[in-house]
């Protein structure tokens, strides 16, 4: 007995839908054979009576005419088949065997026969037990009813042979159906010894051990599951790394700033400093101050729109003046590298989004791109239609990213540069406000040539322009 699983199910199915069509088959088959010998058998006997029609000259009540009826049973009657000769009333008259049967025929092809049809009745001798099929027709004299010739012919030997193509026809099935569960059995192990391999491979990453990988060339779901598997615990190996590469990160990142506010603190309270020294040691903790800020509001920011809180205004945004002042908001630090920022934009590109939420997005790729620049550089900032849509553009003739690089840019905690500083989350953020926005973030770059990060942002149209508010810039700071 196969126990309960997937192998059960799928033999037990196949077993079943083969079964129940072997089975309609055969009793579809067994019944056609059947009815073909016995409309053989009937064909044959209809025939031969209808040559009776021929035979009128002769009575029914004189010995003249018995002697008459003796004559047609001796130029009809079939081999192997009794012929009777009967009154209207269902009396045997006259028979071609020994036996003569002393009461009335009552068989349901004696009442068709007397109806004007040709009669057929397919049962058991009364007095034998033997299956019979018996043919009658009434036969007219002068037009007047006067006799029905009956034909009787044992169905044993036909029935004989139906029971044996019977066996054979259950023989066959009966193969068909152990082919069936041989196949049936082989297709099951075929499924579920990869998925138990799957499935122990699974558990043990379950307890931790994602080194572990499902090793086997599956064909087809088989294999895109364990591809998937196998993929998964990468990406969970890569993402524990990420993290805990993010953890060392953010743990410099904070420590930092937090000894530079700890140091000028014990110093300042230290006494015996000048007003100057105070103002600078001062200014220092206010600056490091802002850079915690900055680091715990981004991871801040990424824990909200990864738990979908994120909290967005919409209204009418218009992306020139937003650019504009996030060049205003950026110039001192690009004029210490001696960077030039550069616009070039149509008039009114006109979007519905969340004008804090937009700032912070281009205020991170203008800040990257100013960060990965080189001196005496510039960055454009071109502004255009795309059928409905609006395109940024921030291009740069930096560093730029090489293709290793690329495909992970955009992922959490990944840093390009770790040595550079920040959290590796800023693109990540920029992205999911971008789709926040309905819109499309693109980064193309080539290393030592310079990036170019793409932002399209669907249009607001001038018809739409009316419905929505106007919603003030609110100042945003991003390190």
């Amino acid at each position: 007995m196969i126990k309960k699983g997937i192998r059960r199910q799928i033999v037990m199915h196949y077993f079943i839908v083969v079964f129940s069509t072997l089975l309609l088959a055969e009793v579809i088959f067994l019944l056609a054979i059947r009815s073909y010998y016995y409309d053989s058998i009937y064909s044959h006997i209809t025939q031969h009576i209808k040559q009776v029609e021929e035979y009128q000259k002769f009575g029914t009540s004189s010995n003249e005419g018995k002697d008459d009826l003796g004559n047609l049973l001796m130029v009809y009657k079939l081999n192997y088949t009794e012929m009777q000769v009967l009154n209207i009333q269902g009396d045997v008259l006259i028979n071609s065997s020994d036996f003569q049967p002393d009461v009335s025929i009552k068989t349901s092809d004696i009442s068709q026969a007397q109806s004007g049809n040709i009669g057929r009745w397919v049962g058991r001798q009364p007095n034998t037990g033997e299956d019979v099929m018996a043919v009658s027709k009434m036969e007219q004299d002068n037009g007047r009813d006067s006799y029905i010739v009956r034909y009787v012919t044992s169905l044993e030997k036909v029935n004989a042979k139906l029971f044996n193509v019977t066996l054979i026809a259950t023989a066959v099935a009966a193969a068909v159906l152990a082919l069936v569960l041989a196949f049936s059995l082989g297709l099951a192990n075929s499924i579920v010894k990869p998925l138990n391999t799957i499935t122990a491979v699974s558990a043990q990453m379950a307890r931790g051990k994602f080194n572990i990988r499902v090793k086997g060339n599956y064909k087809y779901e088989l294999g895109e599951l364990a591809s998937t598997l196998n993929y998964m615990a990468q990406e969970i190996v890569r993402s524990n790394q990420v993290k805990d590469d993010f953890i060392s990160s953010i743990s410099h990142e904070l420590r930092t700033p937090l000894t530079s506010i700890k140091g000028w603190s014990e110093t300042i309270n230290s006494g015996g400093y000048d007003p100057e020294e105070t103002k600078i040691g001062m200014e220092i903790i206010t600056k490091e101050t802002e850079r915690l800020i900055g680091l715990v509001e981004e991871i801040l920011d990424f824990s909200k729109l990864q738990q979908n809180e994120m909290k967005v205004s919409f209204g009418r945004v218009d992306l020139k003046e937003l650019l504009q002042e996030i060049m205003l908001n950026l110039w001192t630090k690009a004029e210490k590298r001696t960077i030039e920022l550069r616009l070039d934009s149509v008039d009114k590109p006109l979007v519905e989004g969340d004008a804090n939420r937009l700032k912070q997005v281009f205020l991170n790729l203008i800040d990257n791109a100013i960060k990965f620049s080189h001196e005496n550089s510039a960055i454009d900032l071109f502004v255009s239609f795309e059928g409905n849509n609006v395109v940024v553009q921030v291009h740069d003739t930096g560093i730029g990213i090489s293709e290793d690089h690329l495909v992970r840019v955009k992922d959490r905690f990944f840093q390009v540069d770790p040595l550079n500083g920040g959290t590796g989350l800023g693109l990540a953020i920029s992205q999911q406000l971008v789709e926040l926005h309905h819109g499309i973030l693109l980064i193309q770059s080539e290393l030592d040539v310079g990036t170019t990060i793409v932002v399209r942002l669907p249009r607001l149209l001038e018809a739409e322009e009316s419905e929505i508010p106007q919603l003030p810039g609110a100042e945003t700071t991003q390190d």
